[in-house]
């Protein structure tokens, strides 16, 4: 049998912001690659390119040069629809500073890939009560945004990343605005999906998050270094 091929591989990627006389360099050649049932920590000072790392692995942005593959097609060759496509299908992203719609209420945001996805209703509604479960919010279904404190509405942006169970889960500092309590469940809940098979590449600046992972990539400067 063919070996297995990686959810994510990253192969001499760089990705340089602005023009020719105010170049930024956020990513100078990193490579690396997460493996199915795979949790990995990103860690490093805040500007190494973590951020920029999971925008390109996350199908946000593209790379200056290099190659970027998510099951192993490349994301320089895909068009904006193929792009956006496996986004939904295959990524589930949980960003930093959460990026709930305010009109919508957590079930509702939570539904987001399901309903982009055309799922049924039933499937919707079932699916959406188990996510809300799994973080410990299925009593706050019908909260707004507004009505949130910050860890709650993170732990409704994690819902919203596994909801439709992606092959890779990317997290932007998922326990940043959580208390210990809920951040060891929500580290757990990341670990309990790595062991279903899903790839798990977290960028964090909390040890005892990356503790928890598989392995630890160390970023400066846009490198890897260890």
């Amino acid at each position: 049998m063919p070996p297995e091929v990686a959810p994510v591989s990253v192969i001499d990627v760089h990705k340089i912001y602005g023009s020719d006389g105010t170049q930024t360099r956020a990513l100078d050649g990193v490579s690396l690659e997460v493996q199915r049932g795979e949790m990995v920590a990103l860690v490093g000072p805040s500007g190494c390119g973590k951020s920029t790392l999971l925008n390109l692995i996350g199908c946000i942005d593209l790379p200056t040069s290099g190659v970027v593959r998510i099951g192993g097609a490349a994301t320089e060759a895909m068009s904006d629809d193929e792009l956006t496509r496996l986004r939904r299908d295959r990524i589930g992203t949980v960003f930093q500073f959460f990026n709930l719609l305010p009109a919508m209420t957590a079930e509702e945001n939570v539904a987001l890939p399901l309903v982009l996805g055309r799922r049924s209703q039933r499937e919707i509604a079932q699916r959406v009560q188990a996510a809300l479960q799994a973080v410990g919010l299925r009593e706050k279904a019908r909260a707004f945004p507004a009505q949130l404190s910050g860890g709650q509405m993170q732990r409704v942006a994690i819902a919203r990343a596994i909801v439709h169970e992606p092959a890779i889960v990317l997290a932007d500092e998922p326990t940043g605005n959580l208390d210990s309590e809920n951040g060891d469940a929500i580290l757990q809940l990341l670990r309990t999906l790595a062991l279903n098979g899903q790839a798990i590449l977290m960028a964090t600046h909390a040890p005892a998050a990356a503790a928890v992972c598989d392995r630890t990539i160390h970023m400066r400067d846009g490198r890897i270094v260890s």
